[in-house]
């Protein structure tokens, strides 16, 4: 960094010392060969289903019901599949709609909406998915605004990506998820809302954020397949809006780029966490892979392709990251060269603060109020759009960085 007061020069080294610290495993792109979950009806494709069936010996016209039953209805026990005989629910059950998800235990905080669910997979490995439900009339832990449920989800057991601050990327890489496994977190959310298990009555999911465990563009195919089935229309698909969909990334460029030519506009979120390629270096062991100038580019090409605004996602870690100077230098990085007006350049990025929860035992903690506030102030001066994301959860280890699927319970 260059043009920093002595004084800033000895905070942000003693910042990339803090920073190296915290480095504890190594950064893992590939996915270890685990054996495969059973393979399930969300696995396939429309054309797919017809062809399974047929293959079976059924009519074709058995996959349009079935495909209604598990993605229209959701309607997983075949005793409720009645429009089909009950010969072939039984051989359609076997063959596709396996138990992927094995529910260990359920906490809720916030009056019983925000709920985590810690699920086991078929080879022992532990994954973790929220259900968050805001501004429920009456419930004033629900938080304000319109009424809406968002539900997280994991794309990996594990992580691979290293994060130093992060309790799930310092547990490493288990293994990916099929599409399947994706999709069946968001389907068992989706039926928990329509049948009034989260406090506020009957109510459907309205967003989805591949922000639980695991980084999403490193399992591509499963993600990318699972968003397809999210927004597809019924019977095909859940119906949801592409537009209500979030696909995390710390920065895997390729695939921003791949995204971008899906033609879905779901949107962006990059977590990025520094300005500066040394500090990102270690707290994003990616960045050795792409630098900060690489993801930033390939997040601005996207909002180019698809028109989506794209969030910055920065948590705020106390002496690390959190300096008065270091938030000029991100407006620096984030401004868009050559555009004048209004948006200063910064019309194609948000900005999204989040306020670290340790986890035990880590050195990492939020940073000061003071410290934060400055932040924001710096941030919006220059004419960035900034928010500071809601704390939801806290107590039950689902806010940024406490993610971790363990069976024991912090009491």
């Amino acid at each position: 960094m260059t043009g920093l007061t002595p004084e800033e020069e000895s905070a942000y080294a003693e910042s990339l010392a803090h920073a190296e610290a915290g480095r504890t495993v190594p950064l893992a792109l590939g996915a270890p060969r685990r054996g495969k979950p059973p393979r399930h009806w969300a696995d396939l494709d429309a054309a797919e289903r017809a062809d399974a069936v047929v293959a079976l010996g059924l009519p074709k016209f058995r996959a349009a019901q079935l495909t209604r039953h598990l993605f229209e209805r959701l309607q997983a026990d075949p005793e409720g599949w009645t429009d089909i005989p009950k010969a072939e629910r039984a051989v359609l059950a076997e063959r596709f709609a396996p138990s992927l998800l094995d529910r260990v235990r359920d906490q809720a905080a916030d009056a019983g909406t925000t709920v985590k669910t810690l699920w086991r997979l078929h080879d022992g490995s532990l994954v973790e998915s929220v259900l968050m439900r805001y501004g429920v009339p009456g419930i004033r832990a629900s938080g304000s605004g319109r009424e809406r449920a968002t539900v997280c989800i994991s794309s990996q057991a594990g992580c691979g990506m290293a994060c130093p601050f992060c309790a799930t990327g310092q547990g490493g890489l288990q293994r990916n998820l099929s599409t399947a496994e994706i999709l069946a977190q968001v389907m068992d959310a989706a039926r928990r809302l329509r049948d009034g298990e989260v406090p506020g009555g009957p109510g459907r999911v309205n967003n989805i954020v591949f922000m639980g465990m695991g980084e999403p563009m490193a399992n591509y195919t499963a993600m990318i397949r699972a968003v397809r089935t999210i927004v597809a229309p019924g019977p095909d698909g859940l119906g949801i809006s592409a537009r209500g969909v979030t696909v995390s990334t710390v920065g895997l460029v390729p695939q921003i780029r791949r995204l971008a030519a899906e033609g879905l506009p779901v949107t962006l979120a990059v977590s990025l966490h520094a300005p500066d390629d040394e500090l990102r270096d270690m707290l994003c062991p990616i960045n050795t892979r792409w630098n900060v100038a690489e993801v930033v580019g390939a997040a601005r090409a996207y909002f180019e392709a698809t028109g989506r605004r794209v969030s910055i996602e920065y948590a705020l870690i106390r002496d690390v990251n959190d300096q008065a100077w270091r938030a000029d230098a991100l407006a620096d990085v984030l401004r868009a060269p050559g555009v004048q007006g209004r948006s200063g350049g910064y019309g194609w990025v948000h900005v999204n603060l989040i306020p670290l929860n340790p986890t035990p035992g880590s050195k990492w903690t939020a940073s000061r109020r003071g410290d934060e506030i400055e932040f924001v102030r710096r941030l919006e001066a220059r004419g960035l759009a900034v928010t500071v994301r809601d704390t939801r959860g806290r107590e039950i280890d689902v806010a940024c960085g406490q993610p971790a699927a363990t069976e024991t319970t912090r009491g």
